[in-house]
């Protein structure tokens, strides 16, 4: 920690792997204390016993509202404050739209969205109280742009761009800021163990979602993003003053939301005319 750098209080949930540790490891070794969520009592007991002193763990299932407001409450109540809650957990999914079951469905939501937003909302008070703070969601290039066979992920973080979005407006005022961070294929366990699909596969979806569901498992372990550049990001996002409300990371990430935003831009300039005439005219 630099002699000019105040110690910060992390909340990063799922820090047991992947993107959650590389970016658990970055704070701590900048000097700020990190309170980090695993799903598992002995991830839990092990990120605080590796950590004396920097980390401590506790127990998080985004699925669990009791879980959810027993972490904003043990924050409150053990270090009266929280800098910066990185919302990190969720899964991936892949399964053509009609593959996926309304089980599934919801499964993907209760955890990319609605736990999210709930753990988001359980802070909210603290952080409005303090007037300050930076809320940083875990998002995807999947959450800008669509693709066959991630339908159900996708809808997710759409929806959880789409709240962030609202919400970075509703409190700036507060001086509390909001960024959505957008990552590309990155090496960790996304595409492996913690990766689901839909139990049901059909014929008619292999040339796209089939397609879709082997290059995941094909690419698993060999992805360009490096966990630990990204974790550098993140960290030198939340040194910025005025923090993008949208970050991307990676090259396939920033190529494929600038594609979206070019065949966004297209889609609308050829409804132009259609656009404009469905208004009322002036009277007289």
């Amino acid at each position: 920690m630099t002699p000019n750098h105040k110690q910060r209080i992390w909340v990063i949930t799922g820090v047991s792997s992947g993107l959650g540790k590389a970016l658990a490891e970055q704070v701590m070794t900048q000097g700020d204390r990190v309170i980090g969520t695993c799903r598992q009592p002995g991830q839990v007991e092990n990120f605080t016993t590796t950590n004396p002193g920097r980390g401590y763990g506790l127990l998080l299932d985004l699925t669990r509202r009791d879980q959810i407001e027993q972490v904003a409450q043990a924050v409150e109540r053990e270090w009266g404050r929280i800098d910066v809650l990185v919302n990190n957990a969720g899964f991936g999914f892949a399964g053509a739209i009609e593959e996926t079951t309304d089980t599934e469905l919801r499964a993907i939501f209760e955890t990319n969205f609605f736990g999210t937003m709930a753990l988001t909302n359980a802070f909210l008070p603290l952080f409005r109280r303090q007037r300050s703070g930076h809320i940083i969601q875990l998002s995807s290039h999947g959450g800008v742009r669509a693709f066959p066979g991630f339908g159900g992920y996708n809808a997710s973080k759409f929806a959880l761009e789409g709240a962030s979005e609202a919400l970075a407006a509703e409190v700036a005022p507060l001086g509390i800021n909001v960024s959505i961070v957008e990552p590309g294929p990155f090496r960790t366990d996304f595409a492996g163990s913690s990766f689901g699909q839909a139990a049901q596969r059909l014929a008619d979806y292999e040339p796209t979602a089939g397609a879709f569901r082997d290059r995941m498992a094909q690419v698993n372990g060999r992805q360009e993003g490096d966990p630990v550049k990204a974790a550098e990001a993140i960290w030198q996002l939340s040194n910025q003053e005025n923090p993008p409300l949208r970050l991307p990371l990676g090259r396939i990430a920033l190529a494929s939301i600038l594609a979206k935003i070019e065949s966004l831009r297209q889609d609308v300039e050829a409804g132009r005319d259609v656009a404009t005439q469905a208004v009322f005219e002036p009277a007289g």
